[in-house]
């Protein structure tokens, strides 16, 4: 796994998404200040609700500071539909079950959990400048307040 560093070219994707295929081009074209992309494990579990939840919550706060949000992970259409229905999500949730872009931005590789190592998910967040570089770039990140301290990062608090 390699993981983005700050300045480097953000890797383009395009994802089917609960709100239609989108690209990252897309994204940044509609976006002054940027593009939040956070990869989360799986759709419905305690820590992806309450991070979704907490993106969910800010998104206005986000919008206005001019970025939008997309959320990425392995599961499928169907999962991330259902997903976004029961927590009000109304920002993108896209499937990638191929691990294509999760591996493209170093969110795809060896975990450690309770003792045990397995391939998976990494929780990380990256935010994509408008001109298409990395702002910033979170690996291993906490679901519980981890929305608070990226605003805090990028300056919105």
């Amino acid at each position: 796994m390699s993981t983005l560093d700050i300045g480097q070219q953000a890797p383009d994707f395009t994802v089917d998404t609960t709100q239609g295929t989108l690209s990252l081009s897309d994204l940044l074209a509609a976006s002054p200040r940027g593009v939040v992309v956070y990869f989360y494990p799986k759709a419905s579990t305690p820590g992806c609700t309450k991070e979704a939840c907490d993106f969910r919550d800010s998104l206005a706060s986000l919008t206005g500071a001019g970025y939008s949000v997309i959320g990425v992970s392995a599961d499928s259409m169907a999962a991330l539909e259902r997903f976004a229905e029961k927590q009000s999500l109304t920002f993108p949730l896209a499937s990638d079950p191929d691990h294509e872009v999760l591996e493209a931005y170093g969110a795809w590789g060896e975990k450690k959990n309770y003792g045990r190592t397995y391939v998976g998910i990494i929780r990380s967040t990256v935010v994509v400048a408008p001109d298409g570089t990395v702002a910033l770039a979170q690996y291993n990140v906490k679901a519980t307040g981890h929305v608070a301290r990226l605003r805090k990062a990028l300056g919105i608090d």
